[in-house]
């Protein structure tokens, strides 16, 4: 040990010379290469490097369908598998067939229940907790979908609305005739029996119908919608509102022709629509009492009307001396009647501009500055938009006050298109709470970018296919707003919970109305092809119970509509696992921005009521023996035309199948929908008992819809189609 800790110590003492020789010198390479790294950095961030080049172009890839592998199924899991001990989700049965035209609101026999005075039976009474359904209403036997635009405004389908009372009530009017299996709408009305566009045309000449001035339009007393049908082609989007009466299914033929409308009354309560919102109002032969509880009426359509705007009049009292004999009464009353509705325009500031024939239109002055006749009484309420079963006043709505005489009240708008896109004067005047015009501008920007993803989602969107479409939370309009198009239009609903910016909407030159979605809508089943719902059960989730929202919507949804859910993930499989019992066809997606964004899509499609006989579901879980006996259900047990060397689909035209490109769907559909790519792809569609070779679909759709099931079989596949 002593002589071992000596050689220790020198070997110690060696080694720490070593080190100090060479400390300088090793600390040198260090920031040798710190530096060369450094400089090597920043030749590279320069610009001239290329690996910093190819990295920025990595970054800068965003088109993800370079994955062509990737599922895009959102990774979340639903309620069911977090929380494996809660029951399955309910299975909800379809309803009696006496429910096939169910009105939760406007039901007759509870209706009956209500007073007749100022037409309160007629108004909305909405079921107790006790007395919803919660089952699915079943369409008609035989409903199909419905004519495109603009066929659809003057063809109906008899399955679909089976009611001919109005082809016997209205015969001599033009209003709708019985064809074969359609109803025909010639275009007529009770004031104009010759057709809307000539009585369109009369307006025009006193209206600025062509010029964009005139947007937005309100019909009370619709009957069929035709004024409001008519009036879409001239770029006027009509409002229509007609009672649930005597006048079986009016507001129901209005809708399954592709015209905006609604089942509304003026009663006691008030219109569900925002102040100074229509440019353009109209009463032909509606028979409401204008001169009754003191102008009433004529009042609340005063706080609707636009300053500005126009007010039609055709019938009764109108053009007296010559009808007083058709109508039953006399000269005096009638004339009376006259003079009182004139006085009651002047008292509301309004100018009678024309009289002639049948018509008398009015119009409303810019602002209150130059009224001749002062209101016998103003209303008192400071927002004349807080209307939601509010009573109607017999008083004047009051309007924004002006510097100068000729300063519209409120705001002047632009014309239409331009009205569209361009700053609404209530954003502009800081009267919408939160919302300024570059958040108004922001949001057009976001919601141009969703409907592009919706339309790459389901082709579909966009066309005639989805003609009757409705936003259940509008906001700003800016859904609508990116979708305007001649081929459809948006009811644009805003919650009676939500910030209130119905103003705003139609401002831009949309239409819509306020609705508490805690009760049934006031249309009739079946009325809406798409409907959009984004954040709605956020809102309502602690307001009242999911499972009727969502069974309303499958009630105001046609067979084969499509809903499309926007909202927090942890919602969406709320709404997913209860759309499970109601056969709907459900997918969830990622937000735009990616997965990591809690926002989802949800993308629903709606089944057919089944009846005996219906085709069940193809699905990705189905396996080959399966498909092998729904093809050979649909091409051997029913041919009909096999005697020409093909098979026909039996019963199931082409024009009525519908096929979504992310959802399984029956195997008729599946061929139907592979005839419609065909038109798509600009192949010639195959006419009456000729047959199509499905070969082409093979690489192009047939892999695709049938995901991984027997490809080649496409390829000996062929078909007759019956148009």
């Amino acid at each position: 040990m002593l002589w071992d800790s000596p050689n220790r110590i020198m070997g110690t003492k060696h080694n720490s010379v070593g080190f100090k020789t060479r400390s300088p010198l090793s600390i040198f390479i260090v920031i040798c290469l710190c530096c060369f790294f450094y400089i090597l950095g920043a030749w590279q961030k320069s610009g001239f490097g290329k690996g910093d080049g190819i990295a920025v172009q990595m970054t800068k890839q965003t088109d993800c369908k370079i994955f062509t592998d990737l599922n895009f199924e959102t990774h979340h899991n639903d309620v069911e598998i977090v929380e494996p001990s809660q029951p399955k989700a309910k299975v909800f049965k379809s309803c009696h067939v006496k429910y096939t035209d169910y009105t939760p609101c406007q039901e007759q026999d509870r209706a009956m229940k209500f007073p007749r005075e100022n037409m309160i039976y007629r108004e909305r009474h909405c079921p107790s907790e006790e007395e919803k359904l919660h089952c699915l209403i079943p369409a008609p036997k035989g409903y199909t979908t419905p004519f495109p635009w603009p066929k659809g405004r003057d063809y109906v389908h008899y399955a679909n609305v089976p009611h001919k009372s109005l082809t016997v009530e209205k015969a001599v009017q033009n209003w709708v005739q019985f064809q074969g299996d359609v109803f025909k709408f010639p275009g007529g009305g009770t004031m104009f029996p010759q057709g809307a566009d000539a009585y369109i045309d009369e307006l025009a000449s006193v209206i600025p119908i062509a010029d964009g001035s005139v947007r937005t339009a309100l019909d009370t007393g619709c009957g069929v919608a035709s004024w409001g049908a008519y009036l879409m082609k001239r770029n006027v989007l009509a409002m229509s509102f007609a009672p649930r009466d005597n006048h079986e299914a009016q507001v129901q033929f209005a809708l399954e022709r592709g015209v905006p409308a609604i089942i509304g009354v003026l009663g006691s309560i008030r219109l569900p629509y925002p102040s100074r919102a229509f440019d353009m109002a109209q009463c032909s032969r509606c028979l409401i009492p204008w001169t009754a509880n003191d102008g009433m009426y004529l009042m609340e359509i005063d706080r609707v009307l636009r300053p500005g705007g126009y007010w039609i009049l055709s019938g009764p009292p109108i053009n007296w001396k010559t009808y007083y004999q058709t109508w039953k009464r006399s000269k005096a009353d009638l004339q009376a009647e006259q003079r009182k509705i004139e006085e009651l325009a002047e008292s509301l500031c309004w100018e009678k501009k024309y009289e002639k024939g049948d018509i008398a239109i009015f119009r409303k002055k810019v602002n209150d500055k130059n009224c001749r006749r002062k209101p016998a009484s103003i209303c008192e309420s400071k927002d004349a938009d807080d209307v939601w079963y509010k009573e109607m006043e017999t008083c004047k709505t009051t309007l924004p006050k002006v510097t100068s005489a000729n300063e519209v009240a409120g705001g002047e708008l632009k014309k239409f298109p331009e009205r569209l896109f361009a700053i609404p004067p209530r954003i502009a005047k800081g009267l919408v709470e939160g919302v300024t015009a570059e958040s108004f501008q922001e949001d057009n920007k976001l919601w141009k970018k969703h409907v592009n993803t919706y339309k790459r989602i389901n082709k579909l969107i966009g066309t005639t296919r989805y003609r009757n479409i409705m936003d259940m939370n509008a906001g700003l309009g800016g859904f609508a707003a990116a979708l305007e198009s001649p081929k459809s239009w948006v009811m644009n609903v805003v919650p009676t919970i939500a910030n209130n910016t119905l103003g705003v909407i139609y401002e831009r030159g949309l239409v819509g109305m306020y609705h508490d979605w805690c009760e049934g809508f006031s249309t009739y089943p079946r009325t809406y092809d798409f409907i959009h719902a984004n954040g709605v059960f956020s809102l309502y989730q602690k307001k009242c119970n999911l499972e009727d929202i969502l069974l309303e919507m499958d009630r105001i949804l046609r067979p084969e509509g499509t809903v499309i859910f926007r909202d927090e993930v942890d919602v969406l499989n709320k709404v997913k696992k209860i759309a499970g019992g109601m056969r709907w066809d459900t997918k969830m997606m990622d937000h735009e921005d990616g997965p990591l964004v809690p926002e989802k899509i949800l993308v629903v499609v709606k089944h057919t009521t089944p009846t005996k006989g219906d085709f069940e579901p193809l699905t990705n879980e189905m396996d080959h023996q399966h498909l092998d006996m729904l093809i050979w259900k649909i091409l051997v047990i029913r041919p009909t035309l096999s005697r020409l060397g093909g098979r026909q689909l039996d019963k199931e035209p082409a024009s009525t199948c519908r096929c979504t490109e992310y959802l399984g769907c029956g195997v008729g559909h599946v061929i139907c929908c592979l005839l419609e790519l065909a038109k798509e792809s600009n192949r010639p569609r195959p006419g009456p008992r000729e047959a199509l070779d499905f070969s082409f679909f093979k690489e192009l759709e047939m892999p695709r819809i049938l995901k991984n099931k027997d490809r080649n079989r496409a390829s000996r596949m062929s078909v007759i189609c019956e148009d």
